[in-house]
């Protein structure tokens, strides 16, 4: 039985169908071809045509007549007739053609605006995106190819409310739907998944509750908790352990952490003030900190429901920090800063410590900008609910630095660290939730689904994005299955419990597309200003502000790269208008993608090519290099669970109780017993080391998987200048971490910032930034 048809479709004119040739089929294997991967095979297809009777093929049609899927990566024509080489990238699933309507179709890899379309694959290129859309009815199958839109709706226990979708057992969550060709390769499956974060839930989380229960869920010391990485965890096995963890054989398994990088040279550097501030530039999350520019701080919030929120910090607190300035003189020097996460927790703060075991507040920083660009965080204010009700305020406490000359270890000394880790902990739960998941994870999946339905596999745009979002619906589908999923790693680890993906989600009402580009998110929270004579036209109030400078570079680097790439299919805003697929590209990713924001005045009209070069620059920017920044990095510094606790499980300590009297006789160990339990560290330690790993199938920026993208050698030059630009940024990026004054790049804890370095290997390496979001 012939099994694989294949067709020609030549672009000849003979109506709307275009000419189809005869029908050719795969013949013996290929053995004297270049080398291919692993799993490869390459077959030969003969096809026979007249060309001055029918043209030049544009694309062919498949069926497959076998009764399994198989994974078509490419098709190429040799010695074609007056144009040599043809090729059609493919890389997708091929299922048996009793599941769909048509034959596949795929085209060659030259791209075409709508209009210029050949009139014979005019019919063929609506017909395969009709087919992408669906019909919005029944039950999406493996083989279906629909990309479409629905709520992340399992925040809580699903068995408590029918409205939500079922939760697949850890066995089967590979099945829950997402479209074939977004699935996962079986390499990159290898390299974590599997491996991994199944295991981490269905076999260590069950192995390490049981080790933990009672008072073996605590770290009596700082040294206790350094046992994770100089002896190990040791836990039980069995056949199902020895199928998911690596087919170990062995009846023990020792999860033995590799240390992280912020105690690799120092065991106590972290807790240096300098450290707790040069994280906010240089760590996980450094999108937060803001220029302050009005004192005391005032709050958002709504007075009617919230009433008073405005900050108690006074003058007085930090007059002695200042260097002989007043306040209002700092204030206009530019030389106070805020790390602000009162107004997005009060909310919730009550909920989170009146219904869970979390025990934790709303914090303020205020930090002052020395003369070398280091920060000194002068104070903290600690923020509760009133007592009476959200209607009268918060009840504040504001702690600041033992003065230089407090012996260490001394009461004062202790408590301040005690208060640092309270901020530190809001922190973590704002990178993970709102700077990691939501800016980047959440925000950018109705870009993919929109592009995947209103723009064609040939449309140029199309193929400026698509690499950008390769397996972010896989890790997504995956994360609701396991990680932000009701009951999930999230709610048990981080403070906001059973509220974390609530929390999370009420904060895409701040969330603004066009404040995603990074010089607008400079500006926006006063870190940096206009300045048209400095290299990208900004000057930073932070001179060395390492995630900043680096950042401007590949952001001016991938915004050049779109500006030359787009020019070459637009030489007219006209062109834009016009573009028919564009302009519903655009409209349904605002008006359904991100439905909720539809009325919103910010965003692009998509009326010019200068609005399509920022909106495309500003996707490429969250789908690499902003979540490389924040995401590849974790293990790094909250690998180390004292540095970035996740939860805090008590309140201050008052004077006069046992809690205090603990804090001053004991304060390593009133210290951890704040902080996230032993369970909550290894499951989020354990977790975190997979998200930080680069698979060895990863595709970098200024990389493609294949050479042949397109026939455009314009495009394709323009590329070879992107690429040349990023290694040129990886030059500057080294060489600013060998300037010993350039503090924030490395700081008390010898870290070289090196997370919006473009390029990496597999592993978990600390730098690269990959195309997309691919963990």
């Amino acid at each position: 039985m012939k099994r694989f048809p294949i067709v020609l479709l030549f672009c000849a004119e003979n109506g709307n169908k275009g000419k189809l040739g005869k029908a050719a089929y795969l013949e013996k294997w290929i053995t004297t071809i270049a080398p291919l991967k692993a799993g490869e095979t390459a077959y030969d297809v003969s096809f026979e045509w007249e060309e001055e009777e029918i043209g030049v093929p544009g694309g062919f049609l498949i069926k497959n007549n076998h009764h399994n899927e198989f994974f078509l990566k490419s098709l190429t024509l040799e010695d074609v007739p007056g144009e040599g080489r043809i090729h059609f990238p493919c890389n997708s699933w091929v299922y048996p053609a009793k599941n769909y309507t048509n034959d596949r179709v795929f085209f060659t890899n030259k791209s075409y605006l709508p209009h210029e379309t050949p009139l014979p694959l005019v019919k063929y290129r609506e017909k395969e995106l009709v087919a992408l859309r669906g019909n919005g009815q029944g039950e999406l199958k493996e083989w279906d190819r629909v990309y479409d839109y629905a709520c992340y709706n399992d925040l809580w226990d699903p068995d408590d409310d029918p409205n939500v979708e079922s939760r697949l057992s850890l066995l089967m969550t590979l099945d829950i739907y997402v479209p074939r060709d977004e699935r996962f390769s079986h390499l990159k499956l290898s390299d974590l998944l599997l491996n991994d974060l199944e295991a981490i839930v269905q076999i260590v989380k069950p192995e390490l509750e049981d080790l933990c229960s009672g008072n073996g869920n605590e770290f009596d010391s700082f040294d206790d908790a350094l046992t994770l990485y100089d002896g190990g965890v040791k836990l039980s096995g069995g056949p199902t352990l020895d199928n998911l963890w690596k087919n170990n054989p062995l009846d023990i398994i020792n999860l033995k952490y590799p240390l992280p990088e912020v105690i690799r040279e120092s065991r106590t550097a972290w807790r240096t003030d300098e450290e707790f501030a040069r994280e906010m530039l240089a760590g996980l999350n450094p999108v937060i900190i803001s220029l302050l520019q009005e004192f005391p701080p005032r709050s958002k919030l709504n007075a009617k429901v919230y009433g008073n929120q405005d900050s108690s910090i006074s003058e007085e607190h930090i007059r002695h920090f200042l260097k002989g300035l007043t306040v209002a003189e700092a204030i206009k020097s530019n030389k106070l800063f805020i790390l602000d996460h009162h107004d997005t927790v009060i909310p919730y703060l009550r909920r989170i410590n009146d219904n869970t075991t979390s025990k934790t507040y709303a914090t303020r920083t205020i930090l002052y900008l020395q003369n070398d660009d280091t920060l000194k965080p002068m104070a903290i204010e600690l923020s509760l609910p009133h007592p009476d009700g959200d209607q009268f305020g918060a009840i504040n406490k504001v702690y600041t630095p033992p003065p230089a000359d407090q012996k260490e270890g001394s009461l004062e000394e202790i408590i301040w660290q005690l208060a640092k880790a309270y901020v530190a902990v809001n922190d973590s739960v704002s990178h993970e939730l709102i700077t990691h998941f939501l800016h980047t994870h959440a925000v950018i999946e109705p870009f993919v689904i929109a592009t995947n339905r209103q723009l064609s596999l040939i449309h140029p745009i199309y193929k400026l994005l698509h690499p950008h979002f390769r397996d972010t619906m896989s890790i997504n589908a995956i994360a609701r299955q396991i990680l932000i999923n009701g009951g999930g790693v999230v709610e048990l680890a981080f403070y906001p419990a059973k509220y974390s993906m609530e929390f999370s989600s009420s904060l895409y009402k701040d969330w603004n597309f066009t404040e995603q580009a990074l010089p607008q998110d400079l500006k926006k929270r006063g870190m940096a200003v206009p300045h048209p004579e400095s290299k990208h036209g900004l000057r930073l109030l932070i001179k060395d502000y390492p995630y900043a400078i680096d950042g401007l570079d590949i952001w001016s680097v991938i915004r050049n790269w779109v500006s030359d790439y787009t020019s070459l299919y637009y030489k007219t805003d006209e062109a834009i208008r016009s573009d028919t697929e564009l302009q519903m590209w655009w409209k349904e990713l605002v008006e359904v993608g991100h439905g909720d924001k539809r009325d919103e005045p910010w965003w692009p009209k998509m009326e010019n090519r200068e609005e399509l070069i920022e909106s495309c620059t500003t996707m490429i920017w969250i789908a690499s290099a902003l979540h490389a920044a924040t995401n590849f990095g974790q293990y790094t510094y909250s690998g180390y669970m004292p540095n970035r606790p996740t939860n805090s499980r008590r309140f201050m300590p008052v004077e006069g109780t046992a809690e205090f009297e603990e804090l001053r006789e004991n304060p390593d160990r009133a210290f951890m017993r704040t902080i996230t339990a032993k369970l909550q560290t290894l499951l989020v330690i354990s977790l975190i080391e997979v998200l930080s790993m680069h698979s060895s199938d990863e595709v970098y920026l200024g990389q493609r998987d294949t050479a042949e993208w397109t026939v455009d050698l314009e495009a394709t030059a323009a590329f070879e200048r992107f690429g040349k630009a990023l290694a040129e940024v990886e030059e500057r990026i080294v060489e600013r971490n060998r300037e010993e004054k350039l503090r924030n790049r490395h700081g008390p804890v010898k870290i070289p910032y090196t997370l919006l370095f473009p390029s990496s290997g597999a592993g978990m390496t600390g730098k690269g930034i990959p195309n997309s979001i691919t963990i």
